[in-house]
């Protein structure tokens, strides 16, 4: 009985967690494939009948989404492979080197708005004469990428037994050897959920594409702003919008779960 109750009391609890964004998203859902005059309509109607494809069709009309696509494929995965060479190896030092103060320095880098840099960011790049490419943005995005890497690495490395480090230094071992070949290889997991953190909140992002980026170089995000307009919110355009660029991101969570589970927890079993 105890452990029924148990159970019941869990699932009651991620019902009451999981719920409200369930039901954002069936909103959105129900938007993408309803007209206008069903959109604005009172009582709300929930379930389209008939469902129509028209506001995905409209994205496409009123969006160069392929090129956006690319657009966003080329930053994101650039600012995460960037993010993972520099951050993986900074995780590692400040972890073994138990440097304070560079953790929280990162901290302080990963817990600040974005948009704190944007204006010495833009003034630089306009400068520079870079605004409008697809350099700027990469380069912003590591301001959100590489905290994120060195903070979950910090905690990993933090997590791994010392003793097998310590073994490959006494054989004769450098530092970037025992790093290569033995911190590196039981880090896999870790990296994994860095990955798919990094790529997420790159993905993600708004205003700097929104600011930095020209006609040609814009990324998915700016799509769904392109979707507002002065007359009126069109609220089934906007949330096929949204949906679309959603859909990648909530793909490669549900396909990787399994692998963020494991490289969350298997750092701090480890450090146990």
């Amino acid at each position: 009985m105890k452990r029924a109750l148990e159970k019941i009391g869990f699932a009651l609890t991620v019902l009451v967690l999981v719920s409200p964004a369930a039901m954002v998203f069936l909103w959105m859902l129900s938007l993408s494939l309803k007209t206008e005059l069903d959109n604005t309509a009172w009582p709300p109607v929930f379930i389209p009948n008939p469902p129509v494809w028209d506001n995905f069709i409209s994205v496409f009309e009123r969006n160069d989404f392929l090129l956006y696509t690319w657009n966003s494929v080329v930053v994101s995965f650039t600012a995460t492979g960037l993010a993972i060479l520099i951050g993986v190896p900074a995780g590692y030092g400040i972890a073994k080197m138990r440097a304070t103060r560079a953790a929280m320095l990162i901290l302080i880098a990963r817990i600040t708005p974005g948009l704190s840099y944007l204006i010495p960011l833009f003034l630089l790049f306009q400068w520079l004469g870079l605004t409008g490419t697809l350099t700027p943005i990469v380069v912003t995005h590591l301001v959100i990428t590489v905290p994120i890497v060195v903070w979950v690495m910090i905690g990993f490395f933090e997590g791994l037994p010392g003793e097998l480090e310590e073994a490959a230094l006494v054989d004769g071992a450098t530092i970037w050897q025992a790093f290569r070949y033995v911190a590196f290889p039981l880090a896999r997991p870790g990296i994994t959920v860095a990955v798919i953190l990094s790529f997420i909140f790159s993905w993600n992002n708004f205003i700097f594409a929104m600011v930095l980026a020209g006609r040609e170089t814009r990324t998915l995000p700016v799509a769904v702003n392109n979707m507002l307009t002065f007359e009126q919110i069109s609220w089934g355009p906007l949330a096929a919008a949204a949906l679309l660029v959603t859909l990648p991101v909530l793909l490669l969570t549900l396909l990787a779960q399994k692998q963020i589970i494991a490289g969350l927890t298997a750092g701090g079993v480890k450090g146990g």
